[in-house]
């Protein structure tokens, strides 16, 4: 008998709903919360259940906000079948995007991507915007937000594949291969001539070297991930840029999307309309079964995802 079948019996007491899982969102920096020390967001504690976003549908209901058949988005934990109190919940309708959109480009991906560019990118017609981790979730959105917007995009990516991707699907002007590059500053310099205005990382480390070593006075660096890191357990040591950020007015930002929540209502409705007038696209690599999450999340960090990575259940 799987774990779900004890939840699939309980009842929803009052105010409360029983959802099944449909889809479920792995991301980065889930590895963040396996690690038991103070950050932005609460570790996960040994013995309970991981969680994260997930779309699920209401199969029974005893609230007054949702009924019996609709979809919902929220945080919750990897289980087949669970109980709510609607708190954190959002309704999601499947008829206007595939519901594993709202995991990605029209969920917290997508959010993070286009705030991320506002709040700090502050992103200008005509500049050159540079994305590492191009062809994941995040980066994908990044980039094409740039070309709507008109600038000069480059994007940072592991294989000559995913190059070819976010150049012919996702409209990027230029591609660099870091694992194939042995100079990444040079790299950069030869895509961006005319500098860099806006870098958005999601990788950190070398990558960010090579950034900031082409950054064009008040440019601004959104740091947004760290994926090269996050498995490190010395602290990291590299090039001191407090020199460059002061020589040429730098802004370097480190942000969580959940910084700017009260902005997620425009970020979306504006992201919706970009996906309805074909100005944006998406990608996903879904894999099949419940079981298969813990190795969903590990093939992260192998680059074995295209896009946004989601298990369908």
């Amino acid at each position: 008998m799987g774990s779900g079948d004890v939840y699939k019996r309980q009842t929803p007491k009052d105010g409360e709903v029983l959802l099944k899982t449909k889809y479920v969102s792995v991301d980065p920096y889930l590895r963040g919360r396996m690690r038991d020390e103070k950050s932005y967001i609460e570790p996960f504690q040994l013995n309970e259940p991981v969680e994260s976003g997930i779309i699920a549908e209401v199969i029974e209901s005893n609230s007054d906000d949702f009924k019996k058949g609709d979809y919902v988005n929220g945080m919750l934990q990897w289980k087949q079948f669970q109980t709510s109190n609607g708190k954190g919940l959002q309704k999601v309708d499947g008829s206007k995007a595939p519901l594993s959109a709202y995991l990605g480009v029209l969920g917290l991906t997508g959010i993070t991507a286009f705030l991320g560019l506002k709040k700090i990118g502050k992103l200008e017609k005509g500049e050159t915007l540079l994305v590492s981790g191009a062809s994941g979730a995040v980066g994908t959105v990044v980039g094409q937000i740039g070309k709507i917007k008109g600038c000069k995009v480059v994007g940072i990516a592991g294989t000559d594949e995913k190059i070819k991707t976010i150049k012919e699907k996702f409209h990027f002007d230029e591609g660099i291969n870091y694992k194939t590059t042995e100079d990444m500053s040079k790299a950069v310099a030869t895509a961006c001539p005319n500098g860099v205005d806006v870098y958005f990382d999601n990788v950190g480390g070398e990558i960010l070297d090579a950034a900031m070593a082409n950054i064009n006075r008040k440019g601004r660096i959104v740091n947004c991930g760290a994926i090269s890191l996050y498995n490190e357990t010395k602290r990291p040591t590299g090039p001191r840029h407090e020199t460059t950020l002061i020589k040429k007015s730098v802004l370097m930002q480190g942000f969580t999307v959940r910084d700017f929540q009260e902005e997620f209502g425009e970020a979306v409705q504006q992201l919706a309309t970009w996906l309805q007038e074909d100005k944006l696209t998406y990608t996903e690599t879904i894999v099949e079964g419940f079981d298969e999450i813990p190795q969903a999340f590990i093939d992260l960090f192998d680059g074995k995802n295209k896009g946004k990575m989601i298990v369908k259940v």
